[in-house]
């Protein structure tokens, strides 16, 4: 009876010694699965993600420049060399066309006035001299045919000398002669007084142009004249007119943006403690080759509180879509394309993507993401297809789990 319970008791026992041996063999490989893994979250490099959402995207280029006018008309006078009298107009006046900005001596031009028009009265005293003279040339010259006519029968009777018949002859050829010689000064002195009236009017017109008026509406944006001072013509002008009043912006935008820039698109510009709209109006087909800037010009309008000259910085919309965003430093660039890395259940997955405009730090993604995937939000060479990572949004809350 004990022999038997020996055997029972020692039976028991190896029972329990296999059981125990086949759970260690089992439970060994989870344990070192749960060790691996466990090492390998220790390891894991620390991302910053960002979700994918939707946004509405503005495409803007920047351009700086300085405000020019839209027309700018340059007034001088049309009569050079007279002294300035009177300047009825400063800088900032608004003016109409036909106001009178400045006002010329005139005494020369009156004394040239008075010298035309005694050379006038000369070249008409000398044209009715030269028809008194074609009156008693022409009377000589009947007087003398006559004479001739009455010689050549006598001539040939024989009643008259050789001597007598000649000079009757010449007397007649002389008196034609002096005929043409009056009509020809009667041209001369015709002509003579055609000349001193096209003299006395430019005199007169020049005389009229004493007074500088404005040629157009506009805004006198500098004034050169000053009393005392001589006209110089074209040279240079005594006034600058903003025409209308209207100013623009005179901007440079970059080689690689200004093919965005297009005719007609809406822009804003920023002046020191102003902000107004503009439409671009001028897009330059020429680069500068030293700066490799193009320019552009955007038109703001009559606006009095913008000033000819002065710094601004304009913003031009040149496109508007809605889609998904990333962060512009999650998106990598190489000769394929551009591409982005996706966290999945901690790991990073690699994907192209077709990016669009772009927005300050936002870059819009058109195709290749998902609304709600994570993005490594600053993305690196450092990171390779199938690495554990252990994601952290931006306020650094640590993901438990990663799409």
């Amino acid at each position: 009876m004990m022999s038997l319970l020996k055997k029972l008791i020692i039976g028991a026992l190896v029972a329990l010694a296999a059981a125990a041996v086949a759970i260690t063999l089992v439970a060994q490989p989870t344990a070192k699965r749960a060790e691996t893994m466990h090492s390998e979250e220790a390891t894991a490099a620390v991302v910053t993600v960002a979700r994918v959402t939707t946004a509405d995207f503005t495409e803007t280029v920047l351009a700086t420049g300085s405000l020019v006018a839209r027309e700018e008309i340059l007034v001088g006078p049309e009569v050079e060399g007279l002294r300035v009298t009177e300047v009825l107009a400063d800088e900032g006046q608004r003016v109409t066309k036909g106001d009178v900005l400045a006002r010329l001596v005139a005494d020369t031009l009156d004394a040239q006035l008075a010298q035309s028009e005694a050379a006038l009265a000369r070249a008409s005293a000398a044209i009715a001299q030269a028809n008194s003279a074609i009156v008693q040339a022409e009377a000589r010259v009947v007087e003398s045919r006559n004479a001739f006519e009455r010689a050549k029968p006598l001539k040939a009777a024989g009643h008259m000398a050789d001597a007598a018949y000649d000079q009757r002859e010449q007397a007649a050829r002389t008196a034609e002669a002096q005929l043409v010689a009056a009509r020809d000064g009667l041209k001369v002195a015709q002509a003579e007084k055609a000349q001193t009236e096209a003299q006395r009017r430019e005199i007169n017109w020049r005389r009229g142009r004493t007074e500088v008026v404005a040629p157009a509406d506009g805004i006198i944006s500098r004034r050169i004249a000053r009393v005392g001072g001589f006209a110089a013509g074209a040279a240079e002008p005594l006034f600058r007119i903003v025409a209308n009043g209207e100013v623009e912006l005179d901007a440079e935008v970059t080689e690689t943006r200004v093919a965005a820039v297009k005719e007609g698109q809406k822009a804003r510009v920023e002046v020191t403690g102003l902000a107004v709209d503009g439409t671009v109006r001028l897009v330059s087909p020429e680069i500068d080759k030293a700066t490799r800037l193009g320019r552009v010009r955007i038109y703001l309008g009559d606006n009095p509180a913008l000033r000819v000259g002065g710094f601004a910085r304009g913003t031009i919309e040149v496109g508007k879509s809605r889609g998904l965003a990333v962060p512009a430093s999650a998106v990598l660039y190489d000769a394929e394309g551009a591409q982005v890395q996706v966290v999945r259940n901690n790991r990073v997955e690699t994907r192209r993507i077709a990016p669009g405009l772009a927005m300050g730090a936002l870059v819009e993604v058109r195709k290749g993401l998902s609304e709600d995937d994570l993005v490594v939000a600053r993305a690196g060479t450092f990171l390779r297809d199938g690495d554990a990572v252990r994601p952290i949004t931006a306020d650094k809350t640590r993901l438990s789990e990663a799409r």
